[in-house]
């Protein structure tokens, strides 16, 4: 097997690196921390490959893709995991800038990564193309905006993609992760139900990118919750989470 994973230098993207590498997957690891890009490369059995890049960098992308195919052949998995989540508020005009990468990390960057492959997996007739989402983009957070915005237009886009791929044998895959034990959630002082170990999630990821589902939430218990709050009144909603905890504003990860 040949797996291509961004954003794989620590939380879900390394979690996933371990789990394929001790299956004998032949890995294609993209990350912009060149350190712990190495240090995981280090840590795993087998040949893989490395590519020190921001996926917002389309160019870069699509070089490190065409590496990897020159060396491994075409991936069966491409998982474009890469993503930043920053707090946001609209009325900060600082916060414009931050709006405006996470939009080029968590959108464009999963269509940078997705680009290189979808021609040939449809003529092969086969593969996986996996976006890593959010329940942040079921209903928007306050505070998130940014990051919300981003995973919602994730969620569409990765639908869209799926029509598109319909009947080819090439699926595209939507995993909806709730708390995942990460550096990105470390950060948060509210609570976070239904935590789930990064490797116990790295786990459950591969097995609904091995059965192909269209779409998941992962822990199954936060799909419950999305599609409760789906179903609140706007009404409701808004009072039940205008003072709900926030992510701290100008702290990426």
């Amino acid at each position: 097997m040949r797996v291509f994973i961004t954003g794989a230098s620590s939380g879900i993207g390394a979690a996933l690196a371990r789990h394929y590498a001790a299956q004998g997957a032949s890995l294609g690891l993209v990350a912009r921390r060149a350190a712990h890009l190495e240090a995981l490369l280090a840590s795993l059995p087998g040949p893989h490959a490395h590519y020190v890049l921001d996926v917002a960098d389309s160019a870069a992308l699509a070089q490190a893709a065409q590496d990897f195919v020159a060396r491994f052949g075409l991936p069966d998995v491409v998982i474009a995991n890469a993503g930043v989540s920053v707090g946001t508020l609209t009325e900060e005009q600082d916060d414009l800038a931050a709006f405006e990468r996470v939009m080029r990390t968590n959108v464009l960057g999963m269509v940078a990564t997705f680009q290189p492959f979808v021609a040939p997996m449809r003529a092969r007739g086969a593969g996986r193309l996996v976006g890593i989402a959010s329940v942040a983009g079921i209903r928007g957070l306050p505070g998130a905006g940014a990051y919300s915005a981003s995973k919602a237009a994730a969620i569409a886009y990765l639908e869209s993609l799926r029509v598109e791929l319909h009947g080819t044998g090439v699926k595209a895959v939507t995993i909806a992760p709730g708390y995942i034990e990460t550096p990105m959630t470390a950060v948060n002082t509210y609570p976070m139900p239904f935590m789930l170990p990064v490797d116990e999630a790295a786990r459950r990821f591969a097995r609904a990118i091995e059965a192909g589902v269209s779409y998941t939430v992962i822990p199954w218990q936060m799909g419950l919750v999305a599609r409760l709050l789906r179903a609140l009144p706007n009404a409701v909603y808004d009072r039940l989470f205008a003072r709900a905890g926030r992510k701290p504003r100008g702290l990426a990860l």
